[in-house]
């Protein structure tokens, strides 16, 4: 499948088939795609929990309000982002790039998000937010469908999934088989609309 009829089929699926399983190779092959979405000074703030286990997932339904996408999916992704991966031995980041590059980058990258947390959650909501339009992309293109959420209650997920005190959630992914195709699109608001060009007037 191309990239583009990738984005124009890539919808909300809202029910999968529950005998369904992805493979590892599958689960592994997502992944390592969605590692290739871009992040501020490459520090690759994203983290993700891949849950299988249905009893995760049970739980992850019951603080999501019941919705049959969190246990009926084949792979439940929650989009979690480090604020402190910017500090975790930051030379790796740039370990490719030659000794001249990264003695001038680490230290930018430390100025940039040491001691500013407004600034370290920011970067793991666009980080995790382009992570996840690549995880419902690869999905699309692998020939499964996906259900981006947000429809659960934060705090109890982040018990289940024992997010560690630094790091946020994002937001969750159903990825799996369509039992149905998703509802007709609600309709699209025009380009002109949305599209500025150069300025606001």
């Amino acid at each position: 499948m191309d990239t583009f009829e990738a984005i124009r089929s890539r919808r909300s699926v809202k029910k999968f088939d529950p005998n369904h399983a992805m493979t590892e190779a599958e689960i592994r092959q997502l992944f390592e795609l969605a590692v290739l979405s871009p992040t501020s000074y490459n520090i690759q703030n994203w983290r993700f929990v891949a849950v299988t286990d249905p009893a995760v997932k049970a739980a992850a339904r019951e603080a999501g309000w019941n919705q049959a996408q969190f246990t009926d999916s084949s792979l439940l992704v929650f989009v979690c982002g480090d604020r402190g991966a910017y500090a975790k031995d930051p030379a790796r980041y740039w370990a490719n790039a030659g000794e001249a590059t990264a003695k001038m980058i680490v230290p930018m990258i430390m100025g940039s998000y040491d001691g500013k947390p407004e600034r370290q959650r920011d970067e793991n909501l666009r980080s995790g937010g382009m992570a996840a339009q690549t995880i419902m992309l690869a999905a699309r293109a692998m020939g499964y469908d996906t259900c981006p959420m947000v429809g659960f209650d934060f705090a109890k997920v982040a018990t289940i999934i024992n997010l560690p005190a630094d790091h946020d959630i994002v937001m969750g992914i159903a990825v799996g088989k369509a039992l149905e195709p998703a509802r007709p699109r609600g309709g699209q608001i025009a380009l002109d609309e949305v599209v500025i060009r150069d300025r606001f007037a």
